[in-house]
């Protein structure tokens, strides 16, 4: 059973390549209350009705790094706290996690896991790969969207 974090960055990303409802492959999607918070800033995407997810409050203990921004922070004590999988594009925020020992998964992530359980093609999967580089506000490089593609193969 996957358990996942979610931090702005996957909701966002996703949702800007009209894919956000890949993050139902998860079994369980909790979204810290600051998180939520920090979308209804901007617009909550319309696509995230459609998902089903927890809103939680999150309480930072001594551990988590509070040099992340307060979502980042939120969702990864969160993460931590429940031995869950954080879901992050944010390089500082998936270097903490790591640190602290929590997995950490991106968006690309997402589409592998998605893949993974048979609820996208390879072929839709590297489209939507290459689209978060070309198409988003997420600056991911070449070599991680080679990266991406190269999981997608393990799979096979």
């Amino acid at each position: 059973m996957i358990v996942a974090v979610a931090d702005t960055g996957p909701i966002i990303h996703l949702d800007e390549i009209d894919a956000l409802d890949l993050l139902s492959v998860v079994d369980e999607l909790i979204v810290p209350k600051t998180v939520y918070e920090e979308l209804k800033v901007g617009t909550v995407p319309s696509a995230l009705t459609h998902i089903e997810y927890d809103v939680v409050e999150s309480e930072v203990d001594e551990g988590v790094p509070i040099d992340l921004d307060p979502g980042e922070t939120a969702a990864l004590a969160v993460a931590a706290e429940r031995s869950a999988v954080l879901l992050s594009d944010d390089l500082a925020a998936r270097d903490a996690g790591e640190s602290l020992g929590v997995e950490v998964h991106g968006s690309i992530g997402v589409i592998v896991l998605a893949h993974t359980r048979g609820e996208v093609e390879k072929s839709v999967a590297i489209e939507q790969m290459k689209a978060l580089q070309t198409e988003t506000t997420l600056f991911i490089t070449e070599a991680i969207v080679e990266q991406g593609i190269t999981l997608l193969d393990e799979v096979e």
